[in-house]
């Protein structure tokens, strides 16, 4: 193996294996493999354009038993901390998400041992009764299992009846790594890599559109790191040609602070601002498939992110109006709907506001008028 041939057959938009993708991370200089990334996004995003989105990221409940170890937001069941969100409280969350101009809502929580399918179904038809033009980015694969073992149902049954009371799109969440070696050390409570990709492909074949995910950084080796996307790069060429399947792949470093993980010493947060960019580039060249790739700035800040729209990605991500999860271990960035675009602008793109499927969408009126009164201070 060369790194030259290797990148040449990525530009050419050939599918690398695994073992590939490892070489050319171990042995590529991060300018090569930036420029071979920064070809491929080219290809798939023509118009220097770098999306956006306002949405809110909500918790139907903070009650789990999946013990992953690498989280500190939830909370055993009987816990005095435990809650179950009302509908008064999503009614006050949902209003002020539409106040700031966005409409989605990204929806998940723990794994209840209480909470069903009939629970999700009742709660998706309520809220899309109250708020007819929301969109519901709700619960992921590991949810969707659990919710299928309490009842007795298959992935395809869940999927539908959540579909079909309101459900728009999947998250990606609860990834992590899709190898049961490190599931079964880190999280082994949740469901097993095999499961996570199966309810993928049961989503895509219901028109289902869905993200894709990984967090590392942790216990993994870089081999599962390679495995992994090549994992969802073989669910991704299954899809029917005429669903989106996976509309995005993101990906962010393990935040460590105060987690399980590292009190017993198993891993801490190691990944460098160099490898978090190697890693973005690698998932461009290894997905021709997945057109969209984010870029986390919420773990690795501003700046980073911003040399990963020049190593593959496309994507900026969301303002996150509310984020408690990842935020619980230690990432604290934050931006404004002005920040986010000012980045993308400082980058050289120009930003472009989308909804969960990458639709490109106008700006909403509140953010104009934001960027007019803005402009009118400048000039005045």
């Amino acid at each position: 193996m060369d790194v030259t041939s290797l990148l040449q057959r990525a530009e050419n938009l050939e599918f690398l294996t695994a073992e590939e993708g490892l070489f050319l991370f171990e042995n590529a200089e991060t300018a090569v493999l930036m420029r071979s990334a920064d070809k491929l996004r080219k290809h798939h995003i023509p118009d220097n354009k770098v999306t956006w989105i306002i949405d809110r990221n909500s918790n139907t409940t903070n009650v789990c038993v999946a013990n992953c170890k690498f989280c500190n937001f939830y909370r055993v069941p009987g816990h005095k901390e435990a809650y179950i969100t009302t509908i008064d409280e999503y009614k006050e969350k949902i209003d002020e998400l539409f106040r700031y101009g966005g409409n989605q809502l990204l929806l998940q929580g723990g794994h209840h041992p209480e909470l069903g399918l009939d629970f999700y179904t009742g709660l998706f038809r309520e809220l899309k009764s109250l708020y007819p033009n929301l969109k519901l980015h709700a619960l992921g694969p590991p949810e969707i299992v659990h919710i299928a073992q309490l009842g007795g149902y298959t992935f395809t049954e869940v999927l539908t009846a959540l579909r079909d009371a309101g459900l728009d799109t999947l998250p990606g969440a609860g990834a992590e790594i899709l190898d049961d070696r490190v599931r079964f050390i880190i999280s082994n409570g949740k469901c097993g890599g095999k499961d996570w990709l199966d309810v993928m492909r049961a989503a895509h074949q219901l028109g289902i559109a869905t993200s894709a995910t990984m967090m590392f950084g942790h216990i993994e080796t870089n081999l599962e790191r390679m495995e992994h996307i090549v994992a969802l790069r073989q669910v991704q060429s299954e899809k029917p040609a005429e669903n989106q399947g996976f509309t995005s792949f993101i990906l962010w470093p393990f935040q460590d602070e105060g987690t399980l993980l590292k009190k017993l010493k198993r891993a801490r947060n190691a990944v460098t601002s160099d490898e978090y960019i190697r890693m973005i580039a690698i998932s461009r060249i290894l997905l021709p498939n997945i057109k969209n790739i984010g870029a986390s700035w919420l773990t690795v800040g501003k700046q980073v992110a911003q040399v990963c729209l020049h190593a593959g990605a496309n994507d900026f991500g969301s303002i996150m109006i509310e984020e408690n999860v990842v935020s619980a271990a230690g990432a604290n960035f934050r931006f404004t709907a002005q920040g986010i675009q000012d980045a993308i602008r400082d980058a050289g793109f120009i930003p472009q506001f989308r909804d969960q499927e990458y639709n490109h969408l106008p700006l909403p009126k509140v953010i104009e008028q934001q960027e007019l009164d803005r402009k009118t201070m400048i000039v005045d």
